[in-house]
């Protein structure tokens, strides 16, 4: 049950992400972080979990989610009121690389504990 549940948490950020890029303006959930912050936290929390979620696929998890960022920002170009701009793009990207990189370094850190210890 907890191998589902590690396995759905990511896309389920996915699709938070998703609803929150594309839908109105006036839906965006709100918060006291500036925007640039939620989105760099909301891609780095979601690369986190598909990198714990994946661990024999960290390359390929880490290579879409941060080419995704890109393509994710380009889904606003569906949404009237709402625009894609470069600098976003960027931001999420970066977020999503450090997630990338939280998650690689915790399962290196998990397999490490995981491994027999030499007698």
């Amino acid at each position: 049950m907890t191998s589902r549940l590690i396995k759905l948490l990511p896309w389920l950020a996915l699709a938070a992400i998703i609803f929150a890029t594309v839908s109105p303006i006036r839906l965006r959930p709100q918060d006291f972080a500036s925007v640039d912050i939620d989105r760099a936290g909301a891609f780095a929390a979601m690369a986190l979990l598909f990198m714990l979620a994946y661990p024999r696929q960290w390359l390929l998890c880490g290579i879409l989610v941060i080419l995704g960022a890109g393509g994710i920002e380009l889904l606003q170009y569906l949404s009237p009121t709402r625009h894609a701009h470069l600098d976003d793009a960027v931001v999420k990207a970066a977020g999503a690389a450090i997630g990338c990189l939280m998650g690689w370094t915790l399962n290196r850190m998990i397999a490490r504990f995981r491994a027999p210890v030499a007698a």
